[in-house]
């Protein structure tokens, strides 16, 4: 079982940062790939970026080059640094674990955060 808190969310202005956090529990975090997904208003829930155990990283089209994803294993805790943020970002952000490496569909992610909202105005 893995239990999974995000943080960091907030308001920012376009063209704004923001850096989300996701604090997992238990002694297997290197073992799970992570992802983060995001539900905008009104949309269902979609891939953003994910990352392997090892490192290995992948990103949705939209936020290549302005998102990064990382992990530090030793810290249980998985990072998304958003820079040049668009309102179109505006969203809950939640945090997945995998046992499988190298997925973008939600059903291949078995636990998840409870989300926090990032609101970009405009």
């Amino acid at each position: 079982q893995v239990q999974l808190v995000e943080s960091g969310g907030g308001l920012v202005q376009a063209g704004g940062s923001l850096r989300l956090s996701c604090a997992a529990s238990g002694r297997t975090f290197s073992t799970y790939a992570m992802g983060w997904f995001r539900q905008a208003p009104g949309k269902e829930r979609a891939f953003v970026t994910m990352i392997t155990g090892s490192g290995s990283v992948s990103y949705e089209d939209s936020v290549k080059g302005r998102f990064t994803i990382s992990r530090d294993n030793a810290k249980n805790t998985m990072y998304l640094q958003m820079n040049s943020l668009k309102p179109e970002d505006t969203a809950v952000y939640y945090c997945a674990a995998s046992r499988f490496s190298g997925r973008t569909l939600e059903y291949d992610y078995a636990y998840w955060g409870r989300g926090t909202q990032v609101t970009v105005s405009s």
